[in-house]
This record gives structure tokens, sequence and C-alpha cells, in this order.
């Protein structure tokens, strides 16, 4: 309806009642015999206003300008790929998406735009704010390097956030140095998926919702594979990121090979993070007869969880051990871990090492860094720069 802001006095439209539904779900309705109210709220779980005599606004998912743009019908009647699309097509469907997630947002202008494509403001009280938005139309992983330049740029906009949103994928380099910092990295299969869930359109190729998919051999290590499992456990309560690395001596065989919170197994399946059972915080699962043939060392690390500690150290990483479990989850051996020390951030528990025979050894560990988990897994070739 419109009505007068009462913040500027001028003429606006006011939304008391903002819903979305699939046409299967409309079509689905008696509207004879439903209370309006209830289907509303209820069967189509739209928003009502909670004082419509007093112009208690709600704010929309999408308004009808939004709708209908030449951008979501592009391709005729089939899903636009986009991979094709124009540039400039691409970065206004973003922009779209934005708005249809109840979003205001711009496209930027080409030149002086400080590398930001689609300027938006979440209306939402205490967590929205200013967000800025860059778009990568890729076919290859995204190098962090772009993900260190969006945090240059949300801390030179003084935005509350920044996202970067790309037709591909990141690699644990762009997601260890995004850990903990307002950033937000959307993949094409997220994307695909948000353009599906508000109401647009968007494929990737011919592949659908699939996103540069990961190429992985066979899953050489079966849940039903003879391996062993790695409880980790501490005394404090600090919450860690507890992660590991497939090695051929220091250095990783691939950014795959690193294990960690968006990276929960190896392409083969023989390192994989598992839920803990107590009395471990965490867990990893390893085949070790199943590890890669280069690899000679598995590395387990942990780290401070900047998300929920931002400003813990390991000073209370105390008391900890690692427990060798075995196929059945009876207790073969209780390896020794160094406590942690204050200033660090994050630590080398220790590292499997596997000798001439075959046999894989314990060394414990100890090495602490300052500079978090991003600073521990340069050492050992993840490139985070």
């Amino acid at each position: 309806m419109d009505d007068h802001d009462p913040a500027t006095g001028r003429r606006t439209h006011v939304f008391l009642a903002t819903v979305m539904a699939a046409r299967s779900a409309f079509g689905g309705l008696n509207l004879k015999q439903v209370n309006a109210v209830d289907c509303l709220v209820d069967g189509l779980r739209g928003q009502l206003s909670t004082r419509p005599e007093q112009r208690a606004a709600v704010r929309p998912g999408r308004i009808p300008s939004d709708v209908g743009g030449g951008v979501v019908s592009h391709g005729d009647e089939e899903e636009p790929d986009l991979y094709e699309m124009d540039p400039i097509a691409f970065e206004s469907l973003v922009a779209d998406l934005f708005r249809a997630m109840g979003m205001q947002a711009v496209m930027t202008q080409r030149s002086n735009d400080g590398g930001v494509d689609v300027d938006a403001m979440d209306p939402t009280p205490i967590r929205g704010g200013k967000i800025v938005v860059q778009v990568k139309r890729y076919r290859n992983t995204v190098p962090p390097t772009a993900v260190r330049d969006l945090y240059g740029t949300v801390q030179d906009a003084g935005a509350n956030k920044g996202v970067l949103v790309t037709t591909s994928g990141f690699g644990p380099g762009s997601h260890t140095f995004a850990n903990g910092k307002p950033l937000e990295l959307v993949s094409g299969g997220e994307l695909v998926d948000l353009l599906h869930r508000h109401g647009l359109r968007g494929r990737l190729g011919h592949g659908g919702h699939g996103v540069h998919p990961r190429q992985t051999a066979p899953d050489a290590a079966d849940l039903s594979a003879d391996h062993n499992v790695l409880g980790m456990s501490w005394s404090g309560n600090v919450a860690l990121d507890v992660c590991a690395l497939v090695c051929h001596g220091n250095r990783v065989l691939s950014d795959d090979h690193f294990v960690f919170f968006n990276n929960p197994r190896t392409p083969d399946g023989s390192v994989r993070a598992v839920t803990s059972k107590s009395p471990d915080k965490a867990a990893i699962r390893v085949a070790f007869d199943a590890l890669p043939t280069r690899a000679d060392r598995l590395v387990l690390v942990a780290a401070i969880d900047p998300s929920v500690n931002p400003q813990a150290d390991l000073s209370g990483f105390t008391d900890a051990s690692i427990r060798l479990l075995d196929t059945s989850g009876a207790e073969l051996d209780r390896l020794p871990v160094s406590d942690g020390r204050s200033g660090e951030t994050a630590l080398v528990l220790g590292s499997f090492r596997r000798r001439a025979g075959g046999d894989w050894d314990f060394v414990i560990g100890g090495k602490g860094y300052a500079g978090g988990l991003e600073g521990l897994v340069q050492e050992y070739g993840i490139n985070v720069s």
C-alpha cells in the first residue's frame, strides 16, 4: 500500500505481507476453504505485519519490479548458461539475486569501483549493513589472492561483509584465509542453488547444478575397510579446528590432501574428518594402507577457531592426547601431545611417518605459530597469499 515513510515523510510503498510460493504449491490450495491468515503464514510460509493497523512493515522477499527482468528470462525457455552469459548480464543477475533475498543492491559503475561489482545493503537489524560483492565468472579455482583482495576492499569501504561469487570454486587456501573474517565465499554450485531457491534461473554448462567437479579416484578407503580413528582430546574450553595434511616430506601432496573444515576428506577417502565420540573432542579417520604411495607423512595440526574464540590463544590447550583406535573403536594406544603456549594460535600436534618397512611411527610435534592456521599451512605449501 502507499503511505508516508515516518522517517522521511515521503510517500512510499509499505509492505504489510509478503510471500513467495511455487506455482505447484499455490495451485494445490482450495482457496474457498482456507483461512486467509493461516494460509499465508502457515500454508505458504509467508510473513504478515504484526501491527498492520499501525503500518508496521515487513521486508519483502521480492517486489514486483524485480520480477521478469531480461536476465531472468535469458535463453528463452532454457536455463541460461552462466559460463556463456555477457559479463554485465551476469553481474546483473547476481544483483537480482541479492534483491530477491530481500536486500537493496545496485551494480557499480565500470570505472572507479574499487573492485566492487555490486553494492548491497542488508536492512536486517544487528547483523545487516553494507555488503560489497565481487563476481568472478571463472572455470578454474579462484586464487587466494582474489579473496585477500576482497578483504582489503571490505576494510577500505568500511563494509560489514564481503561476498565473492563465482561460477567455479575455492581451494583450501582461500577458505583458510576467509575463516574468522567477514567474508563469504559462494561457489558455482551454491550460486545455482540460490538462484533456483529465489525464483531465478541459471546453470553451469551442460552439468546443470554441478560446479567445477573434483576429479576423484574411486574411494579406496570405504567405511568397511581397515582403518584407524585418531581421537583428539584436551583440557580447557578453547574451540579448535583439528586438521590433517597428507605430505611427502614437509609438502602437502595437493590442496585436496589438506583435510579441514571446508574439505572433510582426501580425494581417495583415505583420510577424512568424522564425528568424535566422548571423551574425544575431534576425530580423523585414516586408512594408512590406502594412503597414496608418495605420502610418507600424515601431519596433525590444531588451530584456534577465530569465529568462536577470536581473542583466544593456545595457553588453554593442555593435557592433550591422541587416542589411536581400531576399526571397532577399541583403544590401541594413547599418544602424547605438547601443551599450547601463550601467543600461539596454531600448533603441530605430531606426525605419523612411514618407515622403510611400511610401518607408521608417531613423532610428537610442538611447533607453534602466532599466525593461526593460515601461517601454519603455508609452511606445508598451501598458498593463502
